[in-house]
């Protein structure tokens, strides 16, 4: 278990990282990402804190304690003890890091939990990503992933695009390993993150074996440049004005790679398209990931739900029927998202000795959650009108005694001083309708992939014959017969 301070001396590695047209020399001072930094660490010194011993970590099977995202549960007490551990962790940011090392850690230890698909693949490879997860879970590593394809022409597949390494492929290999060239996304956290998961988990087509890869590189492998989007913690100006979007805004960028070296012992799967999807959905990998990705949602919308009934209670509304109407919607629509959590856990099963969450309830909870995302926030600016909108420019405001006067007249409450009002509401507009807000709006409706996707999970994973015996055993009750009448009616 590392320490905070263990990881920001870790992130001082001269990656390459552009942003506003500069190369970042520090991110642990940038004015773009220090703050998140700082967040980053403090989850590690939470997990590492002598008192969450028993919260945030486990006895490993080769002997001494790790963090518990890594644990891979042999029964559903111990799934649901990580569970507690990533709630935990969540609870911290409320939910908005959506890349938190939690969750790639969860990827690769699901490919773990199915290490015999990758045998049956090649040794070779297995004992790689074997080794790789030792690696990364004895060091407290977080990881980050791309595994979306830049999306330029969406006509046309990967291999057809106009330049044959705008998708990162394989250029050469050789006895050492792979040399990869291309652009990959989304890399969320990737600028604080200590190494990338590499792959792809869209289909490939026969023909497009250059673009199957799977393997692991450090942030600052030579030839490796990320081109972050915009920071939201730059323009957020201080933490009061925005609370989450200066301190938790992992940031996403795009990685290239100018024919970035990787070594054999980091590669898990080259050249292979079957294999390239089987490492997601043949192996707990894909369900485990976003089983993490559900328990973090289950915390963040607690916390949406939350900032509804203190709007309601700061505006003095809480007993209005139809106000205590819109309150229920709320809870009961978390509440749902609570117990798809536990049905995924308590409906999972054994798969190779390890107790695997329940893939199609995991499935319902994402397409439903990709609907309920959008109508929390709509219905959390409905509650406050025009609450969210009409605050003071900037905390500056209050250094002035005579505009600080006019701020305590004019932002009144039943429930709180106007200082506590504005600073809430604050908070309320950085969740829902600041440009980090929105950004969440967009993340938590496509990191699961657009909704032909996750429906088509639910789709393939459905107990299609359980129902249709259903209909069948109904059809088979009765007959057509030409001879029964209908009784005559009076």
């Amino acid at each position: 278990m590392r320490t905070g301070a263990d990881y920001l001396a870790s992130l001082k590695d001269e990656r390459c990282i552009y942003i506003d047209g500069e190369r970042v020399a520090d991110v642990t001072s940038s004015s773009a990402f220090r703050n998140v930094a700082a967040s980053m660490a403090g989850l590690f010194d939470f997990s590492g804190d002598p008192g969450n011993r028993e919260l945030m970590t486990y006895e490993t099977s080769e002997g001494g304690r790790a963090n518990r995202i890594w644990q891979l549960p042999t029964t559903l007490a111990e799934l649901q003890q990580r569970r507690k551990a990533l709630e935990a962790w969540a609870g911290l940011h409320a939910g908005f890091m959506g890349r938190a090392p939690d969750h790639v850690a969860s990827c690769v230890s699901g490919m773990v939990m199915g290490l015999d698909v990758f045998e049956a693949y090649d040794h070779a490879r297995a004992s790689a990503l074997a080794e790789y997860y030792r690696f990364a879970r004895d060091r407290d590593l977080y990881l980050t992933y791309v595994i979306i394809n830049p999306q330029a022409d969406r006509s046309k597949e990967a291999g057809q695009q106009a330049d044959p390494f705008l998708t990162a492929g394989i250029v050469d290999r050789d006895a050492s390993g792979i040399t990869v060239r291309g652009a990959k996304m989304l890399a969320t956290g990737g600028v604080i993150a200590d190494e990338v998961f590499v792959s792809c988990i869209q289909p490939l087509a026969p023909g497009e074996e250059r673009y199957a890869l799977s393997f692991a590189v450090p942030m600052n492998a030579r030839g490796l440049t990320m081109l972050s989007r915009k920071s939201y913690e730059r323009a957020a100006g201080s933490v009061f004005d925005n609370p989450l979007s200066s301190r938790y805004d992992e940031n996403d960028s795009v990685l290239y790679f100018e024919d970035v070296h990787v070594p054999w012992e980091r590669v898990f799967v080259h050249g292979d398209v079957a294999m390239c999807q089987k490492q997601f959905h043949a192996t707990p990998c894909h369900v485990y990931q976003n089983y993490q990705a559900m328990v973090r949602l289950s915390v963040k919308l607690r916390f949406l739900v939350g900032l509804g009934h203190r709007i309601a209670e700061i505006n003095g509304v809480t007993a209005f029927p139809q106000v205590r109407e819109i309150l229920g919607q709320l809870a009961a629509e978390a509440a749902m998202v609570d117990a798809l959590v536990t049905a995924i856990e308590v409906k999972g099963s054994m798969a190779g000795g390890y107790f695997v969450p329940d893939r199609h309830t995991l499935y319902t909870a994402q397409v439903l959650t990709q609907q309920l995302y959008p109508k929390v926030l709509n219905t959390l600016r409905e509650l406050a009108g025009g609450g969210m909108i009409m605050l003071p420019s900037s905390a500056a405001d209050f250094a002035d005694p005579a505009i600080a006067a006019l701020i305590d007249r004019t932002q009144r409450s039943p429930s709180s001083a106007s200082r506590d009002r504005v600073k809430f509401y604050k908070l309320a507009w950085d969740a829902v309708g600041s440009e980090f807000g929105s950004r969440h709006h967009q993340y938590e409706m496509f990191y699961a992939g657009a909704t032909f996707v996750t429906k088509g999970h639910s789709f393939r994973t459905y107990d299609w014959s359980a129902a249709d015996r259903l209909v069948q055993t109904m059809l088979n009750s009765y007959q057509l017969d030409i001879a029964e009448r209908p009784a005559a009616v009076a």
